[in-house]
């Protein structure tokens, strides 16, 4: 084998295995993020209860419960 073969073909080996090692280290880094997942719950919660907050502190809540009621009226006759 000639040298200019030889060192490619360490060179592609290395590149080959460099990439695999890269690949498998950030698919156990992403598997590894389970806290996370708390705080994205956590944020969700406070975004509803800040809807139900705004809705029931206002009197956008009566307006919507009163359309609701009436197109439930429309329906049932």
């Amino acid at each position: 084998m000639s040298d200019l073969m030889l060192k490619t073909a360490v060179a592609t080996r290395i590149r080959v295995n460099h990439w695999k090692n890269t690949t498998v280290k950030a698919l156990n880094r992403h598997t590894a993020d389970k806290g996370q997942t708390a705080v994205e719950y956590l944020g969700i919660i406070a975004v509803v209860v800040a809807i139900v907050l705004a809705i029931t502190g206002t009197s956008i809540g009566q307006t919507i419960l009163t359309k609701i009621t009436g197109l439930i009226a429309k329906v049932g006759n």
